[in-house]
């Protein structure tokens, strides 16, 4: 059996699939998962991915399961899993990674990825608990941040993370990790992958990334991304995309860094120095 796959793994793909062969090995060592694609008799390709102990299996299964109303196409097709065993086989979505390509620079990328999220987002509830437990886990980050951010910004942003007050949270379903390296473009076409990350989050969580990379600098990136959307962040979300904006900088700087992952890690000190500055 491949490596990353255990015995158990192995058994439920033979006896989903047959015999199969890998095409191409996509694991993400950092995250302990293994990303497969494979051909399959009579031909068919798959994406296998597995885990023993990352979470974003089950999430993935969850989201798949929930359905993608409208994106038929667009969005990879759940064949098979198991949360118990920690796998999942979806079937192949053709297409090109926009990161890294003329597509990532194209507004008209943007302004598709924009409406696709705004079909991603499908309402989940309201939540009195989801603002505290982001701002405690951003507290625990903060905590844990000394020597890796400098301590002037720490205290800063600590003291800025107890005067937010976000209060009752609107709940949809996030992508968790929306940004070109998830999204494939085929014949000028958007479509979106991984949704290792999903879960109940507000809208806005999904934008914090974007803002952070493709859209600094790039006005007409962040317009026409907008304009998909059909909305933009107001005053009313003020104190929530700014928590957002604190958790995930600060979480990314620590993260990286116990991970090992250099480039992240600078990335998100680059997040927090831009929230640090205002701009």
């Amino acid at each position: 059996m491949c490596q990353g796959i255990t015995d158990e793994q192995g058994r439920l793909l033979t006896s989903w699939l047959g015999a199969f062969n890998v095409v191409w090995d996509y694991s993400w060592p950092l995250q302990d998962t293994t990303v497969l694609h494979i051909v399959a008799p009579p031909g068919e390709e798959f994406i296998v991915k597995a885990s023993t102990t990352s979470h974003h299996i089950r999430r993935e299964i969850a989201a798949h399961t929930a359905g993608f109303e409208g994106l038929a196409g667009r969005v990879s097709v759940l064949r098979h899993a198991s949360a118990e065993a920690g796998i999942l086989v979806t079937e192949f979505l053709p297409g090109t990674l926009v990161e890294g390509t003329p597509a990532e620079d194209d507004p008209e990328t943007y302004r598709q990825a924009g409406a696709f999220l705004k079909k991603i987002h499908r309402p989940a509830g309201t939540s009195a608990h989801y603002a505290k437990a982001l701002a405690a886990k951003t507290l625990q980050w903060m905590d844990r941040a000394p020597g890796l951010v400098p301590e002037r910004q720490i205290d800063s942003l600590a003291r800025e993370l107890a005067a937010l007050e976000p209060g009752v949270v609107q709940l949809v379903t996030s992508h968790g990790d929306y940004q070109p390296r998830n999204w494939l473009q085929e014949n000028g076409h958007i479509k979106v992958i991984d949704f290792g990350r999903a879960d109940a989050r507000p809208w806005v969580h999904d934008l914090v990334r974007l803002s952070h990379q493709q859209f600094v600098g790039r006005p007409e990136l962040e317009a026409a991304f907008y304009d998909g959307l059909g909305k933009m962040v107001g005053p009313e979300e003020t104190d929530l995309w700014r928590l957002e904006n604190l958790n995930q900088a600060v979480g990314t700087v620590v993260w990286a860094n116990q991970a090992g992952d250099t480039a992240f890690e600078q990335a998100g000190r680059a997040m927090v120095d831009r929230l640090f500055s205002g701009t």
